[in-house]
């Protein structure tokens, strides 16, 4: 197995700027939680107030784009990089990220981290995310269409569940792997309990938000968000990150760094997740400070060696032509 050409941080950045990167915020961590939150409210309420198709269509974006936020809330926080304690990140990652996407940390951090470890190699868990560009427009056509129509949710949430339960191992990239440990029946009800219980009660407990403002309905564009337009976000999310590189085995260029105009950072890049080559090369930078880390290391001449692409369009047009160094 060939091994990724790794960089060193000290190479781009001294000791002081990067303990300054690394300056944990509560408050910082905080206004990343009610920026998402806030957003998420707001599509409800839209839908609330005019309840019409194209209203609604709307909401089904905002909120899938939301979902995708907070799973980079979950994914920060899985990097102890959101709050200035690791039981804060475990708390809030938990119920404001994880669980209402039906995840969490526990099983997250440890599969996450195997990425960071092995990125573009052959046991990176997430390569099955972005192998197979680029491809013809029909074919992401297809790949859209599955998104939107629920085909892609749905199938992601049967897996998810029989993940839970301890049927299949943990895995984002949609391929179907046994769990292999062994468990008696006590012992896998109470596995899924613990699994499950978060996601469920925090679940209902936006349900009966809902519920008590008199919008009880509301939950079903929750439902159907994460099951359709999440979906679209989480795949060029991943396109973008990690998909049609000169070179998966090399640091410098198999992660990508993307501007974005602000539709594409409510529908595809919350929480500065575009500025993704600087995560890879210091993932415990949080997500407030990634633009700062950006400005140092494309001053220091990082991007005449890593890649950038000015929009998500771009990296669109990407996946349906042959690369082009």
């Amino acid at each position: 197995m060939k091994l990724a050409q790794k960089i060193k941080v000290s190479e781009w950045l001294s000791s002081e700027e990067i303990k300054e990167l690394m300056k944990l915020s509560n408050i910082k961590a905080l206004l990343e939680i009610f920026h998402t939150w806030g957003w998420i409210s707001f599509a409800f309420i839209i839908s609330a107030l005019w309840p019409n198709p194209a209203v609604i269509i709307i909401s089904l974006f905002i909120l899938g784009g939301k979902q995708l936020a907070c799973a980079i809330i979950l994914h920060d926080c899985a990097h102890y990089a959101l709050f200035k304690s690791k039981q804060l990140n475990i708390v809030f990652g938990n119920l404001f990220g994880a669980y209402p996407i039906f995840h969490n940390i526990n099983d997250y951090r440890p599969y996450h981290l195997d990425h960071h470890n092995h990125t573009g190699q052959e046991n990176d868990p997430d390569l099955n995310l972005t192998i197979g560009y680029p491809t013809t427009t029909w074919s992401m056509f297809r790949k859209i269409f599955r998104d939107l129509s629920g085909l892609t949710g749905i199938k992601s949430f049967f897996g998810l569940i029989a993940m839970h339960i301890g049927l299949l191992k943990y895995t984002l990239s949609g391929t179907v792997i046994k769990d292999k440990n062994k468990r008696n029946l006590i012992s896998s009800i109470i596995y899924s309990i613990k699994n499950l219980a978060g996601p469920i009660l925090t679940n209902a407990g936006i349900w009966g938000i809902l519920y008590l403002s008199g919008y009880a309905w509301l939950y079903f564009l929750w439902i159907g968000a994460h099951l359709t337009t999440y979906n679209l976000s989480l795949r060029i999310r991943s396109i973008a990150e990690h998909s049609v590189v000169p070179d998966q085995l090399n640091n410098y260029t198999n992660v990508r760094t993307t501007y974005v105009n602000i539709f594409e950072q409510i529908l595809f890049a919350p929480h500065n997740v575009n500025y993704h080559a600087e995560h890879h090369l210091l993932m415990t930078v949080p997500s407030y400070n990634l633009p700062k880390m950006h400005k140092l290391l494309k001053s220091k001449g990082f991007y005449n060696k890593g890649l950038i692409k000015n929009s998500y369009s771009e990296i669109l047009r990407l996946t349906i032509s042959k690369y082009e160094a």
